[in-house]
C-alpha cells in the first residue's frame, strides 16, 4: 500500500494528509551544532543540511543508512513536432545503459553510496501531443503517479530522484511556464542539443500548449501538458513525504516535473532538496520563485538524476560532521 494506492480523482491529491517536519528534533539538532567545537554557523550549508536532516527523520542525530536512486523513463507524444533532435528510441536505449551500469548517473550513485533503479513506462506508448489535446488521460496520470509512488523503498533514509526521456526538457518549459507564468522562451534552453531555430520551435510548440491548456491548474496541467515519468516523480515525492522521507531533486527538468505539485500546495514541496543548479537557464528562475536554494552548481545539465546524486555526497559529509564532531564538553575545549 501507498498513500495513493486508492486514489481515484487528480484532485484527491490536495486533500491528501501528510506528516510535517519535526521542529523539536530540528531544534535540538540545531542546538547540538551550536555545541560542536567550531563557531557557531561556521560550517554554513552543511549545519543546515543536517538540521532539516533531522527534522525528517525525527532525529537529533540523523543519519543515511539507505539511500535510494530513482530514474523514471517515458516518451512523449510533443516530439512529433520536431523539438528534439535525437530519435525517441534513445529513451529505451539509454534505460538499457543505465541496466548495464553505462550512465553517469551509476557512476556518481556508486561513488556517493546510492542503490539505483531505473523505472521504464510504456515506452511503447508514448503521450500525446500536447497541442493537440492533453499530454495524459486522468487515468494514464493517476497509473503513473501510483508507480512512482510504488518504486519508493519505505526503508530509505533519503531518496534521489532524476528522469530520462527524449523530449521531456519541452515539457519541463512547459509546465514551468504553464505555473510560472512569463514567455516560454524564457523557460526554453539548449535540452540534449538543440540550436538556436531548435530553441525557437521549442517556445513555439511551449506557446502553444499553454495557451491550450491555460485553465488547468495543479495536477490536471500535470495531465495536460506533463509526462508519465513527470507524474511518476510526482507520485515517488508524495510517498516520500508519507513516509517522512527526505528527497533530493535533481536539475530543471526534474523539478519542473514536481511544478504541479507546487501549484496544488507549495508545502507538498517542504521535505525536498534541490541538488544543483542547472545549466538550463530556467532553473534558476523557477528556484527563486519556489525560495529552494540548490545545494551545488557545477554547470551540469545531464538530467538522470546526476546533479542529486553528486549533491547526496554533500548531505552524506554533512551529517558525518554533525553526528560525528565533539562538542566543546566531550573535547574539554573552552569557549563553547
Amino acid at each position: 500500500m501507498t498513500i495513493l494506492t486508492d486514489l481515484t480523482s487528480l484532485d484527491d491529491v490536495a486533500k491528501l494528509v501528510l506528516p510535517e517536519t519535526d521542529q523539536a528534533a530540528a531544534a535540538a539538532a540545531s542546538e547540538r551544532q551550536n555545541s560542536l567545537t567550531k563557531p557557531p554557523g561556521s560550517l554554513g550549508r552543511l549545519e543546515e543540511l543536517a538540521i532539516f536532516m533531522a527534522g525528517w527523520q525525527r532525529s537529533e542525530m540523523p543519519v543515511i543508512n539507505k539511500a535510494q536512486a530513482l530514474v523514471f523513463a517515458g516518451n512523449h507524444g510533443i516530439c512529433a513536432q520536431g523539438v528534439n533532435p535525437f530519435p525517441q528510441e534513445v529513451t529505451a536505449q539509454m534505460v538499457g545503459n543505465f541496466q548495464a551500469g553505462g550512465a553517469a548517473i551509476n557512476q556518481l550513485c556508486r561513488a556517493n553510496g546510492a542503490d539505483l533503479s531505473v523505472v521504464a513506462l510504456d515506452l511503447d506508448q508514448p503521450t500525446q501531443d500536447f497541442t493537440q489535446g492533453p499530454a495524459m488521460t486522468e487515468v494514464e496520470t493517476i497509473k503513473a503517479l501510483q508507480s512512482g509512488a510504488a518504486a519508493v523503498d519505505p526503508d530509505a533514509s533519503v531518496l534521489i530522484l532524476g528522469e530520462m526521456g527524449i523530449g521531456n526538457s519541452t515539457i519541463a518549459a512547459a509546465l514551468a511556464c504553464a505555473t510560472f507564468g512569463g514567455a516560454a522562451a524564457q523557460w526554453v534552453g539548449r535540452g540534449t542539443g538543440s540550436d538556436s531555430d531548435g530553441q525557437a520551435l521549442k517556445a513555439r510548440v511551449v506557446d502553444t500548449g499553454v495557451a491550450l491548456h491555460s485553465k488547468a491548474r495543479g495536477m490536471a496541467m500535470l495531465a495536460a501538458l506533463g509526462g508519465r515519468e513527470q507524474a511518476a516523480i510526482c507520485g515517488a515525492v508524495l510517498e516520500a513525504r508519507a513516509r517522512s522521507i527526505p528527497v533530493i531533486l535533481d536539475g530543471y527538468i526534474c523539478t519542473a516535473a514536481v511544478a504541479p505539485l507546487y501549484d496544488t500546495a507549495p508545502e507538498l514541496l517542504d521535505h525536498c532538496l534541490v541538488g544543483h543548479a542547472s545549466a538550463e537557464p530556467g532553473h534558476k528562475l523557477m528556484l527563486d520563485v519556489m525560495q529552494k536554494t540548490p545545494i551545488l552548481s557545477m554547470n551540469m545539465a545531464l538530467g538522470e538524476g546526476s546533479g542529486a546524486a553528486l549533491a547526496l555526497g554533500v548531505l552524506r559529509a554533512a551529517l558525518e560532521c554533525h553526528n560525528g564532531m565533539a562538542t566543546f564538553a566531550q573535547a574539554g575545549v573552552s569557549g563553547g
